[in-house]
């Protein structure tokens, strides 16, 4: 039996480094581990994610970036997520439908119910068993962000990060109030720490749902 891990955030919080160094230890416990992310993780879904983030796009509508991200999840669920969670793994997924709903309702204004119905279409009941949302002063985050674009040498991921601080503010706040609203499953983490104690605060909660998981199974 599979367990499906998503990591939240803004830009520039901290979500990649944490998924690489939790991935990393659970493979040290032996558990079988599938690191991938939204958009993308697979071809199609790379390649709609390849339009998504060129900022060469800024004209992109938002109803048309909302549909693009509900069609590259229908791909990425269907032929990575589910089959890998088929065969017990542990998935770990950089953005999933909480994103959706923090940047496309909270951060563009688009009706959540039209985003609920997408994202229920493409996940086909599929949820996350535990959501990290490493939380991040926006300021704080985008120039972590764009820094991190300046020193890299592939392609200029940065649609999102030319958008106003006021609609990262929004997309930050959409965050915590699903977290307000989903206690359980959303677990809330202070991106302002060390790398070091926010990977063992996410180790800890990760090692007690597993825990709690097993004993479910016995």
């Amino acid at each position: 039996m599979g367990f499906f891990i998503t990591f939240e955030g803004i830009e520039g919080c901290g979500k990649t480094t944490q998924i690489r160094l939790l991935g990393e230890y659970l493979e040290s416990l032996g558990y079988r581990v599938v690191m991938t992310r939204e958009p993308g993780g697979c071809a199609i879904a790379d390649k709609i994610r390849a339009i998504l983030l060129d900022a060469d796009n800024r004209e992109l509508l938002p109803l048309a970036e909302l549909l693009l991200y509900a069609a590259a999840r229908a791909q990425h669920v269907s032929l990575v997520i589910k089959p890998a969670l088929a065969e017990g793994s542990i998935v770990l997924c950089d953005r999933f439908t909480d994103a959706t709903i923090a940047y496309q309702s909270a951060g563009r204004g688009i009706d959540r119910t039209t985003i609920d119905l997408l994202n229920d279409l493409a996940c086909q009941s599929l949820v996350p068993a535990l959501t990290v949302l490493i939380d991040c002063d926006p300021q704080t985050g985008l120039e972590r962000a764009r820094q991190r674009i300046e020193a890299s040498a592939g392609p200029r991921e940065e649609r999102f990060e030319l958008e106003s601080l006021e609609f990262h503010r929004r997309v930050r706040n959409g965050y915590l109030e699903l977290a307000r609203l989903e206690p359980s499953r959303v677990l809330k983490i202070d991106g302002s720490g060390t790398i070091a104690a926010i990977s063992e605060s996410i180790v800890g909660q990760v090692r007690n749902k597993l825990e709690v998981l097993a004993h479910a199974i016995r």
